[in-house]
């Protein structure tokens, strides 16, 4: 998977109505006064601001009208411990990297949410002793950046773990207590059947705590999916998971229901192109559900010739596009009209890389700390973090940046 991941009302009128209110109402230290209506959160789509080559969030404002971001991710520090780091490595106490990102988008008159979890790292449902204390490290997050929205992205491996998946659910539920209009999504796996084993005890856990976010998101992606019908077929199914887990009716569960796709190549060889973000982005509207984004701007852009486009990539999205294509699809989720572009470039054929010399191979017995390369499965890689035992390749937005062939 990717990185990778209070209700709107009982029916479907409600969320519509809903997306022109506002949450809570803030004053920080990043600039914010007011908050978007919930209908922007709800449609902001992923950027990593400190990796994967983050391109300039104003720039991506301009040219698509977008107004909302989802940061990703807030992990526990790699070397341990019970409070929030922005990828495990940078303290968010003492950020001004990501603080000066928002900034930026609150003076356009944008804002951001921020997303906890993701695919690899240790998360703080992890290593922090119980849930209050889980959320007391979160509340340091919210109260620093002043939010107005937060996304639980509860995946691989933590969702497997039973006393995290607690956790990360008892703290969400505090910090909607404590902080009135906060815009809560929890994101997930998806399956063909709407969600698997995992993904359906973290619902149960969520109804035995009395749990509700505005939204349930299922990531229809990296699980053998083939463009957008099979993927409105797997929000089909996990909306009739959320009917029988809650005992909603079919319009009260579409309305707590969201999607999160993959632009582009995803990380397992899929395809999902601008029309099938159409195709899904007409069945979320019709359906009223609560959130469609997507995973990420960092790949909302054409790979180079030298990228080589045949391979999934965390800075471009391996399809033939506009900068920026899917995240006018997030615009119009939240009824808004993006500007117009001039038609997609036919894509540039990509010329044979030439090889360059092998490292030392990976082992996976080894610690690897920043700046240490090695070579995996005939590529080079170096490590942008501490690591042992991560396999290269695994994930774009793990501890290795792949160099080229080798």
């Amino acid at each position: 998977m990717r990185r990778l991941r209070a209700c709107l009302g009982a029916a479907a009128a409600v969320t519509l109505a809903a997306a022109g209110t506002t949450a809570l109402v803030a004053s920080n230290a990043s600039g914010a006064t007011s908050a978007l209506g919930n209908r922007w959160y709800a449609a902001a789509p992923y950027l990593m601001p400190l990796d994967n080559d983050p391109p300039a969030a104003a720039a991506i404002m301009d040219a698509s009208g977008l107004k909302a971001f989802q940061l990703a991710f807030i992990l526990a520090p790699n070397g341990g411990g019970c409070s929030p780091t922005w990828g495990g490595t940078a303290p968010v106490s003492g950020d001004t990297a990501v603080q000066n990102v928002i900034s930026t988008i609150r003076a356009k008159g944008g804002d951001v949410s921020v997303s906890i979890g993701g695919y690899g790292g240790t998360k703080l449902g992890q290593a922090c002793a119980d849930a209050a204390s889980t959320a007391a490290a979160y509340q340091q997050v919210i109260t620093k950046y002043g939010l107005h929205a937060i996304d639980f992205d509860l995946e691989e491996p933590e969702y497997e773990n039973t006393a995290a998946v607690r956790n990360e659910i008892g703290a969400a539920k505090i910090l909607q207590q404590n902080n009135p209009g906060l815009y809560v999504s929890v994101t997930t796996a998806g399956t063909a059947d709407g969600t698997g084993w995992f993904g359906k005890q973290m619902l149960l856990e969520a109804k035995s705590q009395g749990f509700t976010p505005n939204n349930f998101s299922i990531m229809p992606f990296d699980g053998g999916f083939n463009g957008a019908a099979s993927q409105t077929s797997a929000l089909t199914n996990f909306n009739a998971i959320l009917r029988s887990t809650f005992g909603w009716d079919e319009a009260t569960a579409y309305a707590h229901e969201g999607f999160s796709g993959m632009n582009g190549r995803s990380d397992t060889g899929e395809y999902f192109s601008q029309a099938d973000f159409q195709t899904v982005l007409d069945y979320a509207t019709s359906h009223n559900m609560d959130r469609f984004t997507f995973w990420s701007l960092n790949r909302d852009r054409q790979c180079s010739p030298a990228d080589n486009g045949g391979r999934t990539s965390g800075t471009c999205s391996s399809v033939a596009q506009n900068s920026w294509d899917f995240a006018k699809y997030s615009v119009k989720f939240a009824g808004a009209t993006p500007p117009s572009t001039t038609p997609t470039p036919t894509p540039t054929p990509t010329p044979t890389p030439t090889p360059n010399s092998c490292k030392t191979a990976w082992s996976s017995s080894s610690v690897y700390t920043a700046g240490n390369e090695v070579s995996y499965n005939k590529h080079n890689w170096k490590a942008k973090w501490w690591t042992q035992n991560e396999v290269p390749g695994a994930s774009d937005w793990g501890p290795w940046q792949d160099e080229g062939a080798c």
